[in-house]
């Protein structure tokens, strides 16, 4: 009877306890935990769902419908750090969490939550990680996808994957956008976002500077976002593109989040940018070289998956450098080709009046 009781009582505090998700902090990867916060919403509609965040990654969050906060703690990539595992586990033991869904598949990632002692830890096997999880799931090669590995955990153990996943969505009021636009004067006219910058340099398309020329050339704003690390690769840009390019990098990615909710379009590598045009529901055109539209691409629908249409025999490598040194797989993507799936969908948003915050025709 005692034991009836006490499993009585543990049912009912899991049917309100938060939810807390360890996703990767790679930024597109991010992104995608908003479907898994999606499906868990769906499936406890009563109980608040929050994320574990780098700071980098935090000001998405804000953006997530149905996540109620970000947990922002930088552990350090490169060792276990036990010190401030633990200092982590404090913090995540106050907020009473009754499960948690730790997606990386490393040892280290399950560790702050089993040490916070929260009852119902799932993933994946991955580094053999028994004792860590409790709630121990099996066959993530069969899913070659990264949202449906991640999204499976949102599931009961064993069942079939839908059809198709909610797809992630960033909300930006329209007035925050505006302002955000009018604070740094960038004018009222039709933006384009060029989003340089990827994780490798195989991933980098060769011709965005020829790309920001020509649409500058059309009488358009030119955006360029990325990092710290682009900024470089964004003067670049812009001494090539002229006075109507921009650059936009910043070491806040909650800048990059207000300006591809204000832009037309966004033009991006394989990126965590374009998961972020994305989901913020802007037009978007992504280029894939090395990588997998199939595996890579967002789960929001996007203008063009743009891969080069000469015989690569190397691609897809899924590698940050070119083994091959020729880099064919970006370099065959002519600036030409993109620019014309880039003029069509100006086109269209044109013709449907679908003018982002704070611009106007030109």
């Amino acid at each position: 009877m005692d034991s009836e009781k006490e499993h009585s009582r543990n049912s009912e505090e899991t049917a309100t306890s938060p939810i807390l998700l360890v996703p990767y902090v790679w930024i597109g990867d991010f992104v995608r935990c908003h479907t898994v916060a999606r499906v868990l919403r769906e499936r406890w509609p009563e109980r608040p769902v929050d994320v574990l965040s780098s700071s980098l990654c935090a000001p998405l969050a804000d953006y997530m419908p149905g996540v109620r906060k970000a947990i922002v703690y930088d552990l350090p990539r490169s060792r276990i750090a036990i010190g401030q595992q633990r200092e982590l586990a404090a913090q995540l033991r106050r907020e009473g969490y009754g499960d948690a869904l730790i997606m990386p598949r490393t040892w280290k990632s399950a560790l702050a939550p089993a040490l916070a002692g929260i009852a119902t830890r799932t993933g994946f096997v991955g580094e053999a990680r028994f004792g860590l999880l409790n709630d121990l799931r099996w066959g993530e090669k069969a899913l070659p996808r990264m949202v449906d590995r991640c999204a499976a955990l949102a599931l009961p153990a064993g069942s079939a994957l839908p059809a198709a996943w909610p797809v992630p969505e960033l909300r930006v009021k329209p007035a925050d956008a505006a302002a955000w636009r009018r604070a740094r004067g960038l004018g009222d006219g039709r933006a384009v976002a060029l989003a340089p910058g990827a994780v490798g340099p195989s991933k980098r398309w060769s011709y965005f500077g020829e790309a920001a020329r020509a649409l500058a050339d059309r009488g358009l704003d030119v955006w360029v976002l990325g990092g710290p690390g682009e900024t470089g690769l964004a003067a670049e840009i812009a001494g090539i593109g002229g006075p109507r390019v921009r650059d936009l990098t910043s070491n806040d990615l909650r800048n990059a989040i207000l300006a591809l909710a204000s832009c037309e379009l966004c033009i991006s590598n394989d990126s965590g940018l374009l998961h972020v045009a994305a989901a913020v529901g802007t037009r978007s055109i992504g280029i894939f070289g090395p990588t997998s539209p199939y595996h890579w691409a967002p789960l929001n629908p996007i203008e063009a998956a743009v891969e080069t249409r000469t015989d690569v025999p190397c691609r897809p490598c899924h590698k940050p450098e070119c083994r091959m040194q020729h880099h064919r797989c970006m370099r065959d993507i002519a600036a030409a080709d993109v620019l014309a799936i880039a003029d069509a969908t100006l086109r269209k948003a044109l013709a449907t009046s679908e003018l982002r915050p704070g611009a106007h025709n030109a």
